[in-house]
């Protein structure tokens, strides 16, 4: 099966210990089984602080968070001791994935890079080129080459088509996009929307702040970079649109999006890209709640 990913996927580096916001703080980390296994063959006084500080279960383990929520393997100069000691092989599925995201269709899989990542925010959006998903290899897996897929992809690649074009101002080519299936720019309540957020669970209190600050204030937001912007609507719909429920997925697509840019109104856009993406995207919980609630308004 071919594996394919946005042009800029292979320009992606962890900045490591200069990370403002490192995913080895604040997050349950799980270890897979394979891992897991290995970590209790490691031998020595390395093997033992590995044994003392991982919660080890049938499907492979959780590591044992220290104060502030602290991997207990993040040293003091936020490096990871598991990688100085054991190498990159020894790392856990998660941690080796990270930020990387996955989407498996039946002819083919997408591999992304998430925006919780500070690194991989600025690669998408600081992108001034048009974004192309690209092939990158293949895992020798069988695949499937349906016309329902084949179906999907287009009407993927004309979303691609709209919101690349540049002639046009970004609420036009959302307004364009909404047109492929008959329909208009869903009208957005900010402050409902917030109160909905606030609702979720949450991870950090800046998020707390701005949705309360959003809800405070719920004009629509000013797009003040549109290159900026188009890369985050390109983002959010090779990540999200999906071929079950395209008019549903394209919605939350634009309300990221627009979620977003009022955010970046506070923090700015990478900042912002941050936040939404660590308190939604990485919860399958929020994501569903609000795939819910846009779903139910799509039935008024």
């Amino acid at each position: 099966m071919k594996i394919f990913a946005p042009d800029y996927f292979r320009d992606f580096k962890c900045s490591a210990g200069k990370c403002k916001h490192s995913c080895c703080i604040g997050w349950e980390i799980d270890i897979d089984s394979e891992t897991a296994e290995f970590y209790k063959s490691v031998p020595g006084e390395f093997g033992k602080k590995l044994s003392e500080n991982i919660d080890f279960s049938e499907e492979g383990g959780t590591f044992r968070l220290c104060e502030n929520e602290r991997c207990p393997f993040l040293n003091e100069k936020n490096l990871c001791e598991i990688y100085i000691n054991l190498g990159e092989k020894a790392l856990s599925q998660i941690c080796d994935d990270h930020p990387r995201f996955r989407n498996y269709l039946e002819s083919r899989t997408e591999i992304g890079l998430g925006l919780c990542c500070e690194e991989a925010a600025k690669l998408v959006l600081e992108k001034k080129s048009k974004t192309e998903i690209i092939e990158i290899g293949d895992d020798g897996e069988p695949f499937y080459d349906s016309e329902e897929e084949k179906e999907f992809l287009e009407s993927r690649k004309k979303l691609f088509e709209i919101f690349q074009n540049r002639e046009k101002s970004i609420e036009k080519r959302i307004s364009d996009a909404f047109g492929l299936f008959g329909a208009k720019t869903p009208e957005m309540d900010f402050e409902k929307w917030a109160e909905i957020c606030l609702s979720l669970e949450r991870l950090d209190e800046k998020w707390t702040g701005i949705l309360k600050s959003i809800a405070k204030n719920p004009a629509p937001p000013e797009i003040f970079d549109e290159t900026a912007a188009e890369q985050l609507l390109c983002y959010f719909v090779f990540r999200h649109y999906k071929a079950e429920y395209p008019l549903l997925s394209l919605c939350y697509c634009v309300l990221s999006f627009y979620f977003t840019e009022k955010a970046a109104e506070q923090v700015g856009i990478l900042e912002g890209a941050r936040l939404w993406s660590s308190e939604i995207e990485y919860s399958d919980e929020n994501e569903d709640i609000i795939l819910d609630k846009i779903f139910e308004e799509m039935q008024q």
